[in-house]
């Protein structure tokens, strides 16, 4: 088959652009009208978009807004998706799961169940959990150490994926005759014993029907890059420019190769914000009616959360350059593409947070269909990108507008599908179904 754009949908329903439940077309409560998310939803497989994917926060103050946002509430991503999954036929659902506050054993059995609900569409995607904030919702004074928190992460990792093959795929007989419900030499009880985890096991859920969940990584830091190219199936990255794009693609695979990995299947999808019109001129009236929505405060905020938590911009000027950025223990790959964007374009603050206002970093296209789609097809062409998480700035809007007028262009290209491949998460994105590692290793004489 000829290699096609892969499309994630990022939608949180209060919208992605920090005023963006301002918006006159967006409803204010969006976040938690599940009604919209329904709607939401179905245009994305209207769109024939791979997957949902739903980031997610254990703090209020994720995002960095106290008050002017609409992300500091937002419904708990896997029980949305498991009342989504029966209204569509097609569409991934990707829920963030933390490594640094959840056990594995519960990641295992909520993403497991996802996969069961939804008849194979669930994706993990693998977070760090950074913020004092969040920390002190989880009997904690202060974030975990950095390097802490992403070794903790690969061994939740793996844990996780033993616990998906406790079960072999024809454990479960139900034979109502011989009254034998599974056959006890195909489970499997993992007794792992590791320096953050102990977990016995097996699951008290059946083998997913993929075999694993999906596995989806954000981080972009040397840890983050180093377990990306380990563990994750697909991997979300923000980048401003094709030449940064295609040293982090040219990175992973290498990375992957050297892990005995193959990098065919591990796909980069970087963020892309799109503000579309029907012409540029359009498009950019567009993005100038949103960004005179963005509240001062909001802004500074969100450039503090950003540069992680630590930049204090009291007294400095909205109109002056942005000041040093004190060392940080959460997310130090955004907090240096923040310092990257406020360089190379000699943004003030004002000017910085109003371009990172949209996608907190990702990269933005103001412009017509055919031009967001030369965009798209020239990193996807030229090893930037296997596709990309397409982040609407406000909702419904910004996600029918690339619906109606980019994925049209991107089909008459022949660089997207013009109907789904399969019907679970794995088929439609082109990766293998892993094989049950007990399998592969044991021979089962019959009971």
């Amino acid at each position: 088959m000829t290699r096609q754009i892969k499309l994630g949908a990022f939608l949180p329903g209060g919208g992605q652009h920090i005023a963006a439940w301002r918006h006159p077309d967006s409803p204010a409560n969006g976040a938690t009208d599940f009604n919209f998310h329904v709607q939401l939803a179905q245009t994305a497989e209207r769109g024939l978009f791979d997957a949902y994917f739903l980031a997610d926060g254990l703090s209020a103050k994720f995002g960095g807004i106290e008050g002017g946002n609409a992300k500091v509430v937002g419904f708990e991503p896997l029980t949305l998706f498991s009342a989504l999954a029966p209204l569509t036929k097609h569409l991934g659902f990707i829920a963030t799961g933390s490594t640094t506050y959840e056990e594995p054993y519960t990641v295992a059995r909520k993403f497991a169940s996802l996969d069961l609900i939804s008849g194979g569409r669930a994706g993990w995607n693998v977070v760090t959990s950074t913020g004092d904030d969040t920390a002190r919702n989880f009997n904690r004074d202060e974030q975990l150490p950095h390097a802490t928190r992403y070794a903790r992460a690969r061994e939740h990792v793996d844990v996780v994926r033993q616990l998906w093959d406790s079960w072999e795929d024809d454990a479960f007989l139900r034979d109502k005759d011989s009254g034998r419900f599974f056959d006890r030499t195909k489970y499997h009880e993992i007794d792992h014993r590791g320096e953050h985890f102990q977990v016995l096991g097996p699951l008290n859920t059946p083998r997913p029907v993929q075999g694993h969940p999906v596995v989806v990584q954000a981080g972009s830091s040397e840890d983050g890059r180093q377990l990306a190219a380990e563990t994750a199936e697909v991997i979300f990255t923000a980048h401003q420019t094709l030449a940064s794009a295609q040293d982090f693609y040219s990175d992973i695979k290498d990375r992957a190769a050297k892990a005995g990995r193959n990098p065919d299947h591990v796909l980069i999808m970087p963020g892309v914000a799109p503000f579309i019109g029907r012409t540029e001129e359009e498009a950019k009236e567009k993005y100038a009616r949103l960004t005179e929505l963005i509240l001062p405060e909001d802004g500074i905020a969100l450039l503090n959360t950003l540069t992680g938590g630590t930049l204090d911009l009291t007294g400095h000027p909205l109109d002056g350059p942005l000041p040093p950025s004190p060392p940080t223990e959460g997310n130090k790959s955004r907090q240096v593409l923040i310092r990257q964007i406020a360089d190379e374009n000699g943004f003030t603050i004002r000017q910085l947070y109003q371009w990172i206002a949209t996608a907190r970093g990702h990269y933005t296209i103001v412009g017509s269909a055919t031009q967001i789609a030369d965009q798209l097809e020239d990193w996807f062409t030229l090893q930037a990108a296997d596709g990309f998480n397409i982040l609407p700035p406000w909702l419904p809007t910004a996600l029918d507008d690339f619906v109606d007028l980019v994925v049209p262009e991107l089909q008459r290209r022949g660089l997207f599908r013009t109907r789904y491949e399969g019907r679970t998460l794995r088929e439609n994105l082109g990766l293998p179904r892993p094989e049950n590692r007990w399998a592969l290793r044991l021979p089962h004489a019959a009971e």
